[in-house]
């Protein structure tokens, strides 16, 4: 499999991804039961998001050249 083949990249991002929406499932979960860190997991869910989206953008951008 080649550096650049885009499969490639979707499958290391693939599971960051999952383990960012289990975090982001979580914390809605503790927030609807009320316990406590459920604010904490949402947001590190949309960060751990939000870096996966950034690198794939880079990825993207980089392995185009």
């Amino acid at each position: 499999m080649a550096a650049t083949d885009p499969q490639f990249l979707y499958m290391i991002l693939v599971l960051p991804s999952v383990f960012g929406l289990t975090l982001i499932g979580d914390g809605f979960n503790k927030l609807m039961k009320e316990e406590g860190g459920g604010i904490i997991s949402v947001v590190f869910g949309f960060i751990f998001i939000a870096v996966v989206v950034f690198a794939y953008l880079f990825f993207s951008s980089v392995l185009n050249k």
